[in-house]
């Protein structure tokens, strides 16, 4: 187990999955956490993460930084999600090399998996078939991130670790139509148009594709318990093992909202991979396991998007 003073550097610590484990580490007790806004540090200039590892010597480094969106995203800037996500990151994990930081703990997707890989989805899948085409450029950025953490635990015996979360919602989350994900974007269509006189909703795809949701806090006690201990393997599933289809879940958030209108599946656009859902048997024999449902996850995302309707963060490209 590390020490609470341990200097702890979280990359990404103003999104919402570096802001939920900053919550997490500091109601743990962890009285050291750096963070740097991207306009304060660009992860993307080697040079600048350089000289910030030079002068702040983190002991711990987590990797919560990334260039992320949802379909419509990934296809409209796919060089942006391969490149930028590889700078970020290699920045990050040469600069753990060369400054001898010893616990490095690197968070990626589950879209790593290959697009037809047997389901559930385990760690030793990686690499065995072709990726979805929908969201392969951020995915590739990721493959390459795991790898280096694992060449780094075969070639210098350091605890590099990678986290490998399904997909993620919660508070601040992205709520930006165009660059958010499926389950915020929703909650967002919902709403409105519940204020807009339930006027109709339009959702892409058929609604039948597979997926599996995990509460940001969540995944936040994951890294806490990777912090806590060694674990003796380079790659971990992060999720809860329980998958819906898209169109359950629309019923499930319309229902939440509060939401009265139609609602149309637009059958043109992409549904992405038919289903994805982790094996999570490998974090559970550790001893981690989730502990938000996702109707208590959803209700408190809601909660959140209201009161900070005007304010949300918006995932500029």
């Amino acid at each position: 187990m590390i020490s609470k003073n341990s200097k702890i550097y979280i990359a990404g610590h103003k999104g919402m999955v570096g802001s939920a484990i900053w919550r997490n580490l500091t109601a743990n007790g962890f009285t050291n956490l750096v963070g740097k806004t991207s306009s304060e540090l660009d992860l993307k200039d080697q040079k600048s993460v350089l000289f910030f590892f030079h002068d702040e010597k983190p002991e711990i480094v987590i990797d919560a930084a990334a260039k992320v969106g949802g379909i419509l995203a990934n296809n409209d800037y796919p060089y942006q999600f391969l490149m930028d996500n590889m700078l970020i990151q290699n920045n990050l994990i040469e600069s753990s090399i060369k400054s001898k930081v010893e616990k490095f703990i690197f968070l990626g997707s589950s879209c790593i998996y290959p697009k037809l890989a047997p389901q559930p989805l385990k760690e030793n899948y990686l690499l065995t078939n072709s990726l979805e085409p929908t969201n392969e450029w951020y995915a590739l950025a990721k493959i390459t991130g795991v790898k280096a953490c694992h060449a780094i635990r075969n070639q210098y015996g350091k605890d590099y670790v990678s986290l490998m979360p399904t997909n993620l919602y919660g508070t601040h989350d992205n709520f930006d139509l165009n660059t958010s994900h499926v389950l915020p974007a929703m909650i967002r269509k919902f709403h409105e148009a519940k204020l807009n006189n339930n006027a109709t909703v339009n959702l892409w795809g058929s609604g039948t594709p597979l997926r599996e949701f995990l509460f940001v806090d969540d995944l936040a006690e994951s890294v806490l318990f990777a912090l806590n201990n060694i674990l003796p393997d380079y790659l971990y599933n992060i999720g809860t093992g329980k998958e819906l289809t898209i169109r359950d879940l629309a019923l499930k958030i319309q229902s939440i909202v509060g939401y009265e209108g139609k609602v149309c599946w637009d059958n043109s656009k992409p549904d992405g991979t038919p289903r994805k859902l982790l094996d999570v048997t490998k974090m559970h024999n550790l001893g981690w396991k989730h502990k938000v449902e996702l109707e208590e996850g959803i209700i408190r995302t809601y909660n959140w998007f209201i009161k900070n309707e005007n304010i949300y963060r918006q995932t500029k490209i």
